[in-house]
């Protein structure tokens, strides 16, 4: 009997490996053929599945089980080979294509309602006439207020086909009123450059948040704006930037590097090698370059970094990126789900392995490196980047490049220690700037950005903000009374995430930026390395 209690999960494993072959060899690639005809693996598996659904003593949910099982097969493999499950599929889909469908507008639950922050551009919600401020309160007739809804669930309510009709019940608290507004949800767009502006005269900057299918239009349109403002050195962001499309990446490092230099290659288990190269196309070939990345900038980041690099080309500043140089290609399982299935490896120009090492099967120990860089001091010291002698390699002017996973960084910049909030700070802050907005947003809305950096004065809302802490946790929680007594160092990290966690209540995510970058070190290194120039 003992036995028999793991027939589920010997039934998954084997139909599991029997979809997965068949996804695979049976997909759009007409010259697999294994499983053109019934084999006899095909065979035993559907016989199983009979033995299963006609003997078994309990009842099995083999869809549980089979995506637990795909999970578990996938982990055998590289840890970039992954399942994806059809609740899942269509945000991701949606985060890559860099479009939902929707009513485009960024909330939060502010107590018990869902509170607009900002109308999303070019959406429904900013046609219809909905503003920074509004409470949603019902959704057709879904009550969506006063209760403890999660930021997961509330998309559920908003989101649907295109060209429906959702009637959304609004108070808007400006002028105490509640009315209702109907508009047809549509296409809304997923931003890829977050925020682009002019640093000074001469200096341009863009944060590229991912590599979607927009990405490059994006990327290219917030280009040509700052060459149109007299932009000559540029600064790409990509810190955070996990990746995306290759062909994307591609297309934004050729409008860097001169025609037929190569970008990056791959490499299949066959030693298939596919190669990307610059065209004549490149609208900022001569321009200063400088390329911001960290330990999460991965994938298509570090294809764009190991190009430039390698090319030599421009300057990297950061840290050593995160090393993820597998190819995936993603493969229908039939019921909505999907496996993204590693098919080949990237390579840098000088044939630098992007990908750092990891064993098999032992993803645990793969997902530890982050904290073994902490532990080891990587990311406040250059010293302590390992790197392999072995793995050495020379670019076209002589500078050397090593391989071993990730790009180790032109310059080298710590992480500053200062910068970072533990989540109670995060999550007060951001309520009470909403407050502080919401009660005044009239007013706050008068001034320019630029008006605001320059002359908006934190002091005051920062000793608002710490009374209202030590008001509320005075009775219920005295044992945190200590932690608002903040150093220095943390009251200067305080003040700078409010007011720009203010700005980006008035201005969206441009404000954001602008006032908290006024401090970032990274660019400050960038200041620093053009004036040396």
């Amino acid at each position: 009997m003992k036995d028999k209690n793991y027939l589920p999960l010997y039934f998954a494993f084997t139909i599991v490996f029997g979809v997965l072959i068949g996804a695979f060899f049976n997909g759009n690639n007409s010259s697999n053929t294994l499983f053109a005809k019934k084999s006899s693996n095909e065979i035993k598996i559907k016989r199983l599945i009979n033995y299963i659904q006609r003997d078994y003593v309990d009842s099995v949910d083999t869809e549980d089980l089979l995506d637990g099982a795909i999970t578990q097969i996938l982990g055998k493999l590289d840890p970039h080979s992954v399942y994806i499950p059809k609740e899942n599929m269509q945000s991701f889909t949606e985060n890559m294509q860099g479009n939902f469908v929707g009513i485009g507008v960024q909330f939060r639950m502010i107590k018990d309602s869902i509170t607009v922050i900002q109308p999303i551009k070019g959406g429904p919600s900013i046609k219809a006439g909905i503003k920074a401020g509004d409470r949603i309160l019902l959704a057709n007739s879904d009550t969506l207020y006063g209760k403890k809804l999660s930021s997961n669930t509330i998309p559920k309510f908003l989101k649907g086909k295109s060209n429906t009709t959702i009637d959304l019940q609004v108070y808007r608290k400006s002028n105490d009123s509640l009315f209702t507004i109907s508009l047809k949800r549509g296409k809304v767009a997923i931003k890829s450059v977050d925020v682009s502006y002019m640093i000074n005269d001469t200096i341009g900057y863009i944060k590229l948040e991912r590599f979607a299918r927009t990405s490059y239009k994006e990327f290219k349109a917030a280009l040509t704006k700052l060459q149109e403002k007299g932009m000559t050195d540029l600064v790409l962001d990509l810190r955070g930037n996990g990746g995306g499309y290759v062909d994307i990446a591609t297309k934004i490092v050729d409008e860097f590097l001169e025609d037929g230099k190569l970008i990056v290659f791959t490499k299949d288990n066959k030693g298939t090698v596919d190669k990307w190269h610059a065209t004549n196309r490149g609208a900022f070939e001569d321009g200063g370059l400088y390329v911001l990345m960290d330990q999460n900038s991965a994938s298509a980041s570090e294809i764009v970094a190991g190009a430039l690099q390698d090319n030599d080309r421009g300057t990297t500043i950061g840290r050593r990126t995160f090393g993820k140089g597998l190819v995936q290609e993603e493969l229908d399982l039939g019921d909505g789900s999907a496996v993204r299935l590693t098919i080949a490896r990237y390579f840098t120009p000088t044939g630098r392995s992007i990908q750092k090492p990891y064993e098999k099967g032992k993803k645990r120990n793969y997902s530890r490196d982050l904290n073994n860089r902490i532990e080891n001091g990587e990311l406040l010291n250059k010293d302590s980047i390992k790197v392999v002698d072995s793995l050495q390699f020379i670019t076209p002017k002589g500078k050397i490049v090593y391989g071993g996973g990730g790009i180790v960084p032109d310059v080298f910049v710590a992480v500053d220690t200062t910068s970072y909030l533990n989540t109670f700070y995060f999550n007060t802050i951001q309520n009470f700037a909403f407050d502080l907005v919401d009660a005044n947003r009239k007013e706050l809305s008068k001034n320019s950005l630029n008006s605001f950096i320059k002359n908006y004065d934190i002091n005051k809302p920062y000793d608002a903000y710490l009374e209202s802490i030590n008001t509320t946790l005075k009775d219920s929680k005295k044992r945190y009374a200590k932690r608002f007594k903040p150093s220095k160092k943390v009251e200067k990290t305080i003040k700078d995430y409010l007011k720009a966690t203010i700005a980006s209540q008035i201005y969206g995510d441009d404000g954001f930026y602008r006032v908290i970058q006024s401090d970032d070190k990274m660019l400050q290194k960038v200041l620093e390395l053009e004036t040396n120039n």
